[in-house]
């Protein structure tokens, strides 16, 4: 270790701390993200001459786009239903506006679609639901948080529900049944939990948004707006059916389904008038999706990946192995840290670490998957549906430092007991 291994450390806390003082600073989020990951990389360059090559740089690059193109994508096609109006379908269903009701609604909606769609995609979908449900912003922000715990949650006990969780299944180390079997009920519990001590206190009812403005402006028929939104749930929900048919990553499924919908609306709207063929189709829609978010999910990313590579994420695995020992209680450290340093690469790291300790479906590697999948629920920034619904609706970390992350710990805490609990007295791990 040399000069430049703890001045990374340095610069990535008070980068770190420069995001979470976003709104107090006034400086953009994102603009902190890009000069944290550069910096990072050029302290990198100066310290580990001998280990930086060009071709290092751009791995990591390639496994960071699979996921920034994967979020553009699918951040297109719901800007392309929400233009069309096609989530009305699902928001006309839903009367109630006591928010104790709504809440439950959206929370278990989520988790049940998280592990089909994934925590991000499904985020990113329930978040422009909200939209059309719930005009206060910061009545939204409270619901969109707790989207987050849910969509993570929902996604832990999935093979396909959360990145981490398909890299152990794909890497053999976790089997589809077990890791539904074994995490389910901690997964449910870290939801549920904070979802019965919010309703303890919540009250009142939602404001919905007025529809007049959404009516006047929408160009679009019934029959558009019908094909328009199945056609983007199908192809969202097909993405992991075309992994497992093709063995290609998800983003070329997305790519896939952005394809057939650009063509389709394309064809569709070709006989409107040029003031409103831009609204609802996808050369014009993809203008209104939020740049700024996935650059700041890329300079995140980029600033872990400098980490990574620098060895500072295989030193915190080794001694988390030396001075803990416990696995539950490294797993559940694990996922606190996902929630600080992105998940990916400490579960990489434990994966590395412990690849030849345990067989498949062990109870490390069922744990590992369920903590830090729900982990990154404690701060906003901590998972991929977090860092979207963030840069959706410009949600302050600050903001949901206060009013979700305790709930989240909460529940979080409570699946991790509960998944232990039955490790050694269910399954006699």
């Amino acid at each position: 270790m040399n000069l430049f291994f703890y001045l990374m450390i340095i610069v990535f806390i008070l980068g770190y701390a420069c995001i979470a003082l976003e709104h107090p600073l006034r400086i953009n989020k994102t603009a902190t993200a890009l000069l944290l990951a550069v910096f990072l990389w050029v302290f990198f360059v100066f310290g580990y001459p001998d280990l930086f090559t060009h071709q290092l740089l751009l791995e990591h690059l390639g496994e960071i786009s699979q996921i920034l193109f994967f979020l553009l994508g699918a951040m297109t096609i719901v800007e392309l239903i929400d233009a069309h109006d096609g989530f009305s379908i699902i928001t006309d269903k839903i009367k109630t506006t006591k928010k104790v009701k709504l809440l439950w609604i959206i929370s278990i909606i989520t988790f049940f679609l998280s592990p089909i769609l994934d925590n991000l995609t499904t985020a990113i979908v329930m978040v422009a639901l909200l939209r059309k449900l719930i005009s206060d912003k910061h009545e939204r922000w409270f619901f969109a948080g707790m989207v987050i715990v849910a969509a993570n949650s929902g996604g832990a006990f999935s093979p396909i529900g959360d990145v981490t969780t398909i890299m152990l299944w794909i890497g053999g180390y976790v089997t589809t049944f077990n890791i539904i079997m074994k995490t389910f009920v901690p997964s449910a519990l870290s939801m549920v939990i904070p979802l019965a001590l919010l309703s303890i206190t919540m009250k009142g009812h939602i404001r919905k948004p007025t529809e007049t403005i959404t009516q006047h402006k929408n160009p679009t028929t019934p029959l558009e707006r019908n094909l328009v939104f199945f056609l983007g749930v199908g192809s969202l929900l097909f993405v992991p059916v075309f992994k497992t048919l093709t063995n290609l990553p998800p983003y070329m499924g997305i790519l896939l389904g952005l394809g057939v919908l650009w063509v389709i609306t394309e064809i569709m709207h070709k006989s409107k008038n040029d003031a409103n063929r831009p609204m609802v189709t996808v050369a014009g829609v993809i203008r209104r999706v939020d740049t700024p978010s996935v650059l700041f999910f890329l300079g995140i990313l980029l600033a872990v990946a400098a980490l990574q590579s620098a060895g500072h994420l295989k030193l915190l695995a080794i001694t988390l192995d030396q001075h803990v020992g416990n696995l539950y209680i490294i797993n559940i450290i694990i996922g606190v840290l996902s929630s600080i340093i992105d998940n990916v690469p400490l579960v990489a790291g434990a994966i590395g670490m412990y690849k030849d300790s345990f067989v498949s479906d062990h109870y490390f590697w069922e744990m590992l998957a369920y903590c830090a999948g729900t982990g990154g629920s404690i701060l906003i920034i901590g998972s991929a549906a977090g860092v979207a619904v963030m840069g959706m609706e410009k949600i302050d970390f600050l903001w949901y430092l206060r009013k979700i992350s305790l709930w989240a710990l909460v529940g979080y805490l409570s699946g991790s007991l509960a998944y232990w609990a039955m490790s050694v007295w269910v399954f006699k791990a």
